[in-house]
């Protein structure tokens, strides 16, 4: 594996992974994203996302669209809490065409007033859409119980904050906060890592001026909202945890690996196959530079709901009693599952990005060292802990 990274003179960090398939995956990210955002304004990171793919100066929406995916290629990008992230993948040899596509819709939007208002009410179907999956919504709720406002407020705004944005603030507001000193530019493929530098210090400007995240105010919270028109009960625990890039967080993957993670977990041992209560047991681990929480969801029945509760709280307890042969296991499965999912470069790319985001990219390929040096006790310290200060809950339930 080669590995190279570069911070150019407009402020660009250059990340790349060699690698030698004639495959190269591309993202150009910002470190700006919901947690930049007050509660007026709540959505408007994942609105500009949004918009940059209407159009440009000299690109309309079907152009974007075309010259990556007619040259075999996928073009996407994401929002969350802390960056904003487009990216495409693609064969090699049209590696600069895909930066060509990126940089033209970070550098010259349009921001159209008619495809502006069009998109506003894609982005309202988008909130009805979430709404209506409960096992998506959760989610949502249970960051809403985790954190006051406005970091607790979903990360793609509401009904109210994204049908008041106008779109001459919505432009300036972009103009302002999307800066080359913010970006990260990630590649992992078959590509010339000079050919790459050089390519980007002559499209991008440095500029002036930095974001900050609007402090974060963690809490705990319980809630149950009965809904109509569904039959199944959507239950999630979720409690504040370790930040990503320490040592604590470490032992939290390890945690996850032996309690929630897969099958032959802890607690789908328990919760599914002994007791039938719930097809879905599945884990969350969501954690940035500034925030970091560990989630349960389980889909069961309104009546089973302080039965899962008490499992949950009750397997967290008993990981006091895990032992070494356990420890190793839970080892062995997470690094695994790590090198599993590095076969896909967008896997690779995405976790290079947020490592660089919270401390250095490089870390990454120090994942298995990191894993293996998590004690038994480092384990059942940190399970005591979760639950110490307490936890939140949500249910939504059929009414």
């Amino acid at each position: 594996m080669q590995f190279f990274k570069r911070e150019l003179k407009n402020g660009i960090t250059v990340l790349f992974e060699k690698r030698e398939l004639p495959i190269v995956s591309i993202s150009i990210t910002n470190k700006f994203g919901a947690a930049f955002e007050k509660s007026e304004i709540k959505g408007i990171a994942h609105f500009m996302e949004h918009l940059v793919f209407t159009g440009t100066k000299t690109r309309t929406h079907e152009d974007i669209s075309r010259e990556i995916e007619k040259k075999g290629g996928i073009l996407n990008a994401f929002t969350s809490h802390e960056v904003t992230s487009f990216w495409c993948k693609l064969p090699n040899k049209h590696l600069f065409a895909g930066f060509e596509v990126l940089s033209d819709m970070l550098k010259n939007p349009a921001f159209d007033a008619e495809k502006f208002e069009k998109e506003k009410k894609v982005i309202l179907e988008e909130i009805k859409m979430y709404h209506d999956m409960p096992t998506r919504d959760v989610f949502d709720k249970i960051e809403a119980n985790l954190y006051g406002k406005p970091f607790g407020e979903s990360v793609i705004g509401s009904d109210k904050s994204i049908s008041a944005l106008k779109r001459d603030f919505v432009a300036k507001y972009f103009f302002e906060n999307y800066n080359p000193a913010n970006f990260i530019v990630c590649v992992v493929g078959d590509a010339d890592f000079e050919e790459v530098c050089n390519y980007l210090e002559k499209k991008f400007e440095m500029k002036k001026g930095a974001s900050k995240i609007i402090p974060i105010v963690m809490q705990n919270k319980k809630s149950v909202e009965e809904r109509e028109g569904i039959d199944q009960a959507h239950f999630m625990l979720a409690c504040h945890a370790p930040l990503l890039g320490t040592n604590e967080y470490n032992a939290l993957e390890v945690l996850d690996g032996y309690l929630a993670n897969g099958m032959s977990s802890r607690l789908f041992l328990e919760i599914r196959e002994k007791r039938g209560l719930a097809y879905a047991v599945k884990s969350s681990v969501d954690a940035m530079k500034d925030y970091s929480y560990y989630g349960i969801y389980v889909g069961t029945t309104k009546e089973a709901l302080a039965e899962v509760e008490k499992i949950i709280l009750r397997e967290i307890e008993l990981v006091g009693e895990m032992n070494e042969k356990q420890l190793q296991e839970a080892k062995e499965q997470i690094i695994g599952l790590k090198n599993v999912a590095s076969e896909e470069s967008v896997n690779v790319m995405n976790e290079l990005v947020f490592a660089e985001a919270t401390g250095k990219a490089e870390d990454y390929y120090k994942y298995e060292e990191k894993i293996n040096s998590v004690e038994l006790e480092d384990v059942k310290k940190l399970a005591i802990n979760l639950i110490k200060n307490g936890y939140s809950t949500v249910a939504i339930v059929p009414k």
